[in-house]
Order: C-alpha cells, then sequence, then structure tokens
C-alpha cells in the first residue's frame, strides 16, 4: 500500500459558531469542512461577516490578478499582525502599498539572485555543519530548518551570520512571538473601530516590540553606513537605497523596520515550514531522497549556475509546497458588490483563497493527497500548476521572493541530503496552522552520515 503523507482530520461538516471558533483557535486546518477539498466556492456566515472560499479558477484569476484593487489585503488578518509588521508591504493596500512594492522588487530581480547565492551557499554549508554534529540522534527538524532559514535570511539582508549577537536575538525572540498565534486575535472576528483596544496577548506585544527594537538597531548602524559609504552591497542596502522611480523617495530607517520584519516573517517563516516539510516527505519517500542524494553529486564549488542541474531537487520542493504550502490562505475583502456563481456577494465580504484546499482539490488534481513530483510532467500537473498551484500567492501581490525562495529551497535540500541519510523517528507529525504550516510537536528526524 503505498504511503500518503500526514493530513489533519476535517471537522464534521456542521458545527455550530462557538464550537467552529474553538476548533479555529486550536488549528485553522482542521477546523474546516472535508467539503471545502470539492467545493468551488463555500459560503460561511457569522454575526460579524460573511466569507467566501474560492476554489474556481476563474475566480482566483478575478480576485488576485484582474482586478485586485477591488479586493485588498482584508484589515481581519492584518489585526493580529499589526504590532510586529506595523505598515509593511505585507499589510498595506493601494497607493501606499505601490510604492513599496516600487522600491522593494528591485532588490529581488533575477539578477539579484546570483549575488546572493554565495551568502545562501554559505548558510547551506554553516547548516550542514551543525547537523554533523547532531548525527545518529533524533532532531527535531522544524527548529534547525528555522535556524538555517534564518541564516539565510541575516546573511542575505544585513551580511551578518546568525551566530551573531543581533541576529540571535530576533530569532530567538520570533520564536516566541510564533507561539503567541498573533493571527488569533478579536479583529479577525469583529470590525471594530480604531480608537478601541485590539487585545493583543501581553506575550505577542512583548515580543514584537523586542523584535523591532533588534530590528531598528540594525536598520540605524546600516544607514550610518551608507551615509559613510562603508555598507556592503547586501539586500538591506539595495533596499534602503532604491529611490521610487515616480516619486524620487526612498525609505527612511523607520520605514525599513516594518519591511524588514515582514521579510523575517515571510523569508524565514515560510522557508522553514516548506524545508522541514519536504525533508519528512524525504525520510518517508526514500527512493526520492535517494534521486536528490545522487543529483546533489553535482554540488562542488559555489557556483549559482548548479541550479539549473538541480531538477530533481526543484520538483521535489514544489510538491512539498503543494501538499504543505507554507501560508494556507489568503483573505482579500470586496470592496463592491459582486455576483459569483450565482451568488449575490455583499460588499465587505472576506474573499478567502486557500492553497490548502486549491492545492489538493479533488475535482482538479490526480491522487490530490499523494506524493509525486513527477506529476509536473503530466497534463494534468501542468494544467494545475498554471490554474491551481499558487504557494506564493498570484498576481501583483505575489510573494516579491518567491524566485529567492526555489533557489534556497532547493539548494539546502540539495546541501543536505549530498552529506545524510534521513529517516523519520517517533510519532507521524501532524500538520497545524500557526503562522505557516506546521506541526504539532514537531518533525523528528534521525541523520546518519553518508
Amino acid at each position: 500500500m503505498t504511503r500518503m503523507p500526514p493530513k489533519p482530520p476535517s471537522r464534521p461538516a456542521k458545527v455550530s459558531l462557538l464550537k467552529y471558533m474553538m476548533l479555529f483557535r486550536a488549528d485553522l486546518l482542521s477546523s474546516q469542512p472535508e467539503r471545502l477539498f470539492r467545493a468551488w466556492m463555500a459560503e460561511f456566515r457569522t454575526p460579524f461577516f460573511r466569507s467566501y472560499l474560492l476554489n474556481d479558477a476563474r475566480l482566483i484569476k478575478t480576485v488576485l490578478k484582474e482586478r485586485p484593487d477591488d479586493f485588498p489585503k482584508s484589515g481581519r488578518i492584518s489585526e493580529g499582525l499589526r504590532p510586529l509588521l506595523g505598515n509593511s508591504v505585507f499589510l498595506t493596500n493601494g497607493e501606499v502599498w505601490k510604492q513599496q512594492r516600487r522600491i522593494i522588487d528591485p532588490a529581488f530581480e533575477g539578477g539579484r539572485l546570483r549575488d546572493t547565492f554565495p551568502a545562501m551557499w554559505d548558510a547551506g554549508a554553516a547548516t550542514v555543519a551543525r547537523l554533523q554534529r547532531m548525527a545518529d540522534a533524533p532532531v527535531e527538524i522544524e527548529a534547525e530548518a528555522s535556524h538555517a532559514a534564518a541564516d539565510v535570511i541575516f546573511r542575505t539582508l544585513f551580511s551578518i551570520p546568525i551566530e551573531h549577537e543581533v541576529a540571535g536575538q530576533v530569532f530567538e525572540e520570533f520564536r516566541d512571538y510564533q507561539r503567541s498565534q498573533p493571527i488569533l486575535n478579536i479583529g479577525a472576528f469583529l470590525k471594530l473601530p480604531k480608537w478601541m483596544p485590539r487585545f493583543h496577548r501581553r506575550s505577542t506585544k512583548a515580543s514584537a516590540k523586542m523584535i523591532r527594537g533588534l530590528i531598528k538597531q540594525l536598520t540605524d548602524e546600516r544607514m550610518a553606513e551608507i551615509e559613510a559609504g562603508t555598507a556592503p552591497d547586501d539586500l538591506a542596502t539595495k533596499i534602503m537605497t532604491t529611490r521610487d522611480p515616480e516619486t524620487g523617495e526612498t525609505l527612511s530607517a523607520a520605514d525599513m523596520v516594518d519591511q524588514v520584519a515582514i521579510f523575517f516573517l515571510a523569508g524565514h517563516e515560510t522557508s522553514a515550514s516548506a524545508l522541514a516539510w519536504t525533508l519528512y516527505l524525504m525520510a518517508i519517500f526514500p527512493e526520492w531522497q535517494e534521486k536528490v542524494a545522487q543529483e546533489a553529486q553535482v554540488l562542488g564549488e559555489c557556483d549559482f549556475k548548479v541550479m539549473k542541474r538541480l531538477k530533481v531537487s526543484r520538483d521535489v520542493f514544489r510538491e512539498s509546497l503543494r501538499l504543505y504550502p507554507p501560508v494556507p490562505m489568503m483573505v482579500r475583502e470586496s470592496t463592491c458588490p459582486e455576483r459569483f456563481r450565482d451568488r449575490n456577494i455583499p460588499v465587505g465580504s472576506q474573499m478567502v483563497l486557500s492553497p490548502w484546499h486549491l492545492h489538493r482539490h479533488q475535482r482538479l488534481w490526480d491522487n490530490p493527497d499523494g506524493f509525486d513530483p513527477t506529476r509536473w510532467e503530466t497534463e494534468n500537473g501542468r494544467q494545475c500548476a498554471r490554474e491551481a498551484y499558487m504557494p506564493f500567492s498570484e498576481g501583483p501581490r505575489v510573494c516579491t521572493g518567491a524566485g529567492f525562495a526555489m533557489v534556497e529551497g532547493p539548494l539546502l535540500l540539495s546541501m543536505i541530503l549530498k552529506q545524510f541519510r534521513i529517516e523519520a523517528v517517533g510519532p507521524e507529525p501532524v500538520p497545524v496552522a500557526y503562522l505557516t504550516v506546521r506541526s504539532k510537536d514537531g518533525i523528528w528526524l534521525r541523520l546518519t552520515p553518508r
């Protein structure tokens, strides 16, 4: 019998609003009914708002690509993240967001990937060295993937390794921030006036304040280096010196605190989730592990051109992102009356785009819950890749670092499997959604040197 990757159970078809809120607070994934894996659109009503889950490719295209200004980011989700992310590009809408993207996007263009590759490579080498000290013993791989992803972010953004004192402090504080489950805030359910307190958890506010203070220290130091002409040519310098082509403005040091916070959240948290689940899949599908390990023998000296030769690793990583998309759901808000699939959509409705359900949709994908990296070469896989695959969102708000992630993930995966044979130990992990898709009790592997 073919082994299936772990998937959390769905809730019963009908539950009370109170029960749903309790389930939602415990875990976003298992709080949803099974029917969403077959539905083209589903409506959910509460006394506070209406939400609509969209799995219809035409509707997703309308919301994300054709009319994104009519469906801005929902403020309900941003309420919980505001203490850390402030006015970052992840939360803003309209002209503010467009200006931020005009300044930020050039730092992540194709040519910059080549420039940041040595820093990624060094982080990968440091990860392998760290794991060698843990060989032959059970390792909680989510923690190690988080360490590796944070190292990549700090090396590429500020040219400092995770061992740097401030970088290490940010990493430790962020772990506390994640555990406080900041998204689960009253603002996710109730539309509150601006003057009303948001009742954020004390631990959430304390961690956010500490992280922002540490990031401010780094950005202030970099601003001084830029003014002195001694700043390294890394992502932080690129972003802080890029002028908006329309206004000529640059981001201030205060603006950079918001942006670095989201770079760390998006670039570290999502990458860690993706790498950890990919390594687990390699542990339970050893035939694919060996294919990646064999391909990884092409890794020699640091050379960006090697990425063209890591095709198996890339397909494996893409399949892992399908099964375990780091950001399981995205929420937009309707600003105009709409009619979708013969239903009237009121202004202010929450439009839920769910990679978690879309990537496993039973009417779209062949073997939707199975692990099959060869699917990308099939007709069904190619069609679904175009219409039902969005681990980095789509349209103008597609993740700025999507290309960055698709270099980092396959590279770190290959570097690790070149050196280690891995096997799963302990109980099967249960996927849950915190800030990203993680395991309820960690992912435990044993790494044996090859």
